[in-house]
């Protein structure tokens, strides 16, 4: 009788080839997706960023600063760097008002701090569209305004690893000036 119900409720075996398959497609495009960059704060100029500021440390709790922020005014446009899906868009402790999108090449483009977000989650976003304004929400209160952005690659990049403060998270944490032209 448990036989029977498991064969019923969990047919794996018959559909296992097939979802190997769905999932080994679902992957390969995530990597040839073509990727389309733009700047993440609308009028945003060199001078707006630190460009040394990517795996600064010391960096508060976090203890390197894994990510660049970009000065701006009070809900100064901030824009999605890429095509992508909007996985999550909601609060979190340390980033406050923030907006997780995964684009190509399985790459999460991570924004954080904003005063206001105008996306939900599994909402479709294109290269340039508005996703929230500048603010100073989580662990930016009392600071200047700014939006705090960083690139992480769900598939690892083990050469990147190196001996500084937590270098093994090189392997996930990418440059976010390289994602961006000023």
């Amino acid at each position: 009788m448990i036989e029977n119900f498991s064969q019923t409720f969990f047919p794996m075996k018959k559909y296992r080839k097939y979802t190997f398959y769905c999932c080994t497609f679902v992957f390969c495009v995530g990597l040839v997706w073509p990727a389309m960059y733009t700047n993440p704060v609308k009028g945003m100029k060199q001078s707006s960023f630190h460009p040394d500021s990517f795996w600064y440390y010391p960096w508060g709790k976090s203890v390197t600063h894994k990510g660049i922020d970009i000065f701006a005014g009070l809900n100064t446009g901030v824009t999605s760097v890429t095509n992508g899906l909007v996985v999550y868009s909601g609060t979190m402790s340390r980033g406050g008002k923030v907006v997780l999108v995964l684009g190509p090449k399985w790459r999460l483009h991570y924004y954080a701090h904003l005063n206001q977000s105008g996306v939900e989650t599994l909402e479709w976003v294109g290269a340039g569209e508005t996703i929230g304004g500048v603010g100073n929400t989580g662990n930016a209160q009392g600071k200047p305004y700014h939006l705090h952005y960083s690139v992480v690659t769900l598939i690892p990049y083990f050469w990147r690893i190196d001996d500084s403060r937590q270098g093994w998270k090189k392997m996930f944490y990418l440059n976010p000036k390289d994602y961006f032209s000023v």
